[in-house]
């Protein structure tokens, strides 16, 4: 969705709200995609790039993802308009510590993680003040991490949903809304909880399979041969297990209770299919098989307009 830059200068300059300077933290593939999408959608404010590594800090120059680039986090924050949080989930409470001090009143904080309900606690433990804090997740991404990685185009047609708090001035959620959608994102509003059980069936769950089963087959003396010889739905099952581990390792222990909750309900099916193989119970199966491919063809095949496969 493209959105008229005459909409986004009334959103930038209100009143003490303005969006001049913005700064993206962990300039990878969620943020750097953000930050390039929004400059080649004609974004007129400075972005500046908060690293780690002063040789990707040039790199992302040169690259032209961001205008300015730097290591020192506290300063970048100080002078921000709004600041972009896209480090891994683990990372945001010491993000959070480090800009609590010099961050404006007026400054707008977001964050592109996968897990809400634990970002909005570090932000009420360490922010001066929740008016201007938007969480937010795009639910987007490749198995890719890095500046290699980056896509200006990652978030088109992708939603994105935004997790307000009920202290969250309105102004600062529109903005926010509008960042996303200049960069091509279909924007929801949900509600935290809600949003860390669903994403964890959707996505994390998901995500622990194909770890696990990769895991478990590493393991195995013919993992040359079980590679060699699978076919398309193998691949394609196992790609996302590809993903960055860090981040996974943090979006687990973060989300950890309903994730939890979606393995052991998961673990519980499992083991009623398994019973109706050992009984040879073929009607069982195919009820199960059945209802399956009925569910995913109404609710992603048909609404995609993808062939059924």
């Amino acid at each position: 969705m493209e959105v008229e830059h005459s909409r986004l200068n009334n959103l930038f300059h209100l009143d003490n709200f303005r969006l001049d300077n913005l700064c993206v933290v962990g300039v990878g593939l969620i943020g750097g995609s953000f930050a390039l999408g929004l400059k080649n959608a004609g974004f007129t404010g400075r972005i500046t790039g908060v690293f780690r590594d002063a040789k990707k800090a040039q790199q992302a120059i040169a690259l032209g993802v961001v205008d300015d680039a730097t290591t020192d986090l506290a300063s970048a924050a100080a002078k921000a308009d709004l600041i972009m949080l896209t480090v891994p989930m683990l990372s945001m409470r010491d993000q959070l510590e480090c800009i609590a001090p010099v961050v404006q009143s007026h400054t707008i904080i977001t964050d592109g993680g996968s897990v809400k309900q634990p970002f909005i606690g570090d932000a009420v433990a360490t922010l001066p003040y929740l008016n201007r804090v938007v969480p937010g997740h795009p639910i987007a991404g490749k198995e890719q991490s890095g500046l290699d990685a980056i896509d200006p185009e990652l978030y088109q047609q992708h939603r994105v949903l935004l997790t307000p708090l009920s202290q969250t001035d309105a102004d600062a959620t529109k903005c926010v809304r509008a960042l996303w959608e200049m960069v091509g994102g279909e924007v929801e509003e949900l509600q935290p909880d809600h949003h860390d059980d669903v994403l964890a069936l959707t996505s994390h769950l998901p995500h622990v399979l194909a770890f696990s089963l990769v895991d478990m087959l590493a393991a195995r003396q013919e993992l040359e041969e079980v590679f060699r010889y699978s076919a398309g739905g193998f691949r394609d099952f196992t790609r996302i297990a590809s993903g960055d581990p860090v981040m996974w390792r943090d979006i687990c222990l973060t989300n950890k209770a309903p994730l939890l909750k979606a393995i052991e309900e998961l673990e519980g099916h499992l083991a009623g299919v398994k019973q109706a193989m050992r009984n040879d119970n073929a009607d069982e199966l195919e009820t199960v098989f059945r209802r399956a491919r009925d569910t995913r063809n109404k609710h992603i095949v048909h609404k995609n307009k993808m062939p059924s496969a």
